[in-house]
């Protein structure tokens, strides 16, 4: 006598091992298998906006496009009230991007003017930051107008920041991720 829900299809009573390798098998014909030019060409394009592959594929993957643009914090830019040049490995990573918008979110006290004036050249467009504490519509509005400036989509921007406040701006944005600046400045992919 057969249970409830069984089909009468073949009994597989082979044991874990067997239904371990159906499902293997099962799980890999759903994934897709791109061309090795394809790969290449992520790879390439990875590289291009400083992203390690795997975080690259993994934003790719979740929100089904490619990324655009960067936001970065001005804490993650190290820019400070006695501190408003960028360090020198955050303008050599800032100019060596390709194919994307930069867009620079300045915190107060700092005015994004007084950056701008203090980095003639940089490749970045200053945008105020949301305030600490600021109200969720407030920081959603703020985010999106930085990005309507550039006319980029909120799913295809990362947010480059330093702290969790910070983060709380790519979620109410609804930006693609959020990547720590440690992570993005110093570990350069190889």
């Amino acid at each position: 006598m057969s249970r409830i829900g069984h089909n009468h299809g073949p009994d597989f009573g082979g044991g874990v091992s067997w239904r371990r390798h159906c499902w293997k098998k099962a799980r890999a014909e759903l994934l897709p298998h791109l061309p090795i030019e394809v790969l290449r060409g992520r790879v390439r394009r990875a590289r291009e906006l400083g992203l390690d592959y795997t975080t690259y594929a993994s934003v790719r993957a979740s929100t089904g496009r490619d990324v655009v643009g960067f936001l970065f914090s001005s804490n993650a830019l190290r820019m400070f009230l006695d501190q408003r040049k960028l360090p020198e490995n955050r303008v050599k990573k800032l100019t060596s991007l390709k194919g994307c918008a930069r867009i620079a979110l300045i915190s107060a006290p700092l005015k994004p003017a007084d950056i701008r004036d203090a980095n003639p050249g940089a490749p970045l467009t200053m945008r105020a930051a949301p305030q600490a504490f600021e109200k969720w519509p407030a920081t959603r509005a703020l985010v999106l107008q930085a990005l309507a400036s550039e006319k980029l989509p909120s799913d295809g921007v990362l947010l480059v920041g330093d702290t969790i406040f910070e983060r709380e701006w790519s979620e109410a944005g609804r930006l693609a991720g959020y990547l720590g600046a440690d992570r993005y400045f110093e570990a350069l992919p190889a």
